[in-house]
Parts: C-alpha cells; structure tokens; sequence
C-alpha cells in the first residue's frame, strides 16, 4: 500500500479512536467515590503502610493521606490513580491549589487543584506532620 494511503489512514484511524473514547466519556480523570476507594489506591502501591487517615479533597479528585510513617498524597494520573509519600518534600501555596515537589524523578511536581480553604488545610496538616 502507498504511503500516500496509509499514512492518512492510520492518522484518521488514531484520531477517530480518541474521539469515540472521549464520546464514551472514558477519558476522565479518575474521582474516587470515597475515603475507601482512595485508600484502596493508597494500599494498592504501600500495602505494608496503611493509612490511618484520608482526607478527600472537595472535587473528590485527590485525597491527603496520614500514615504512622507520615503523609502521602494520592492522585490520578489519567484514569488511574499513583500515591506518594511525602518525606523530604516542598509544599508550597499556589493559585488555585498547591503545588507539592518531590524528591523522586518519576513523579518530581504535583499540581493539586485544591479550593482557598483547602489549601491552608492541607498545608496545615503537612506542617504538622512534617
């Protein structure tokens, strides 16, 4: 087959899979449903610390995890979800959220879209564990 013809169809056939995906409302980012579903994430990656608190965020998008360890954070990446601990990590207010800078090359920068009120709690809360 000419290239002429294949690249078009491989580049509409690529295109026409992420719109249908996108129609089927399979391309947001993960929510979880509660506290459980987000420890449930949380364990998933530390099976051996588990949480002794979760604290969702108001859009259900993220949630503040406490440990005996200390705090860790758990948030979607696509339609899944990743957690980190947070040892060693800069916290910082942002406009709309926080912004926390970890010390791990796979995940150096998470952007929280966190409302006002939020923010200053969960900075409050990671000052005091930290």
């Amino acid at each position: 087959m000419p290239l002429s013809i294949l690249i078009p169809m491989v580049v509409i056939g690529i295109a026409g899979i992420a719109v249908l995906l996108h129609l089927l409302g399979l391309s947001r980012p993960r929510r979880f449903d509660d506290e459980a579903a987000a420890r449930a994430a949380w364990l998933r990656e530390f099976p051996a610390n588990p949480p002794a608190r979760v604290i969702l965020c108001h859009d259900r998008s993220a949630a503040l995890i406490e440990t005996v360890q200390g705090a860790g954070v758990v948030w979607p990446m696509g339609a899944d979800s990743t957690a980190r601990p947070l040892a060693g990590a800069r916290i910082a207010p942002a406009a709309g959220g926080i912004i926390i800078h970890l010390p791990d090359f796979t995940a150096p920068r998470i952007r929280l879209r966190l409302d006002a009120d939020e923010a200053r709690q969960w900075l409050s809360k990671l000052e005091q564990t930290a």
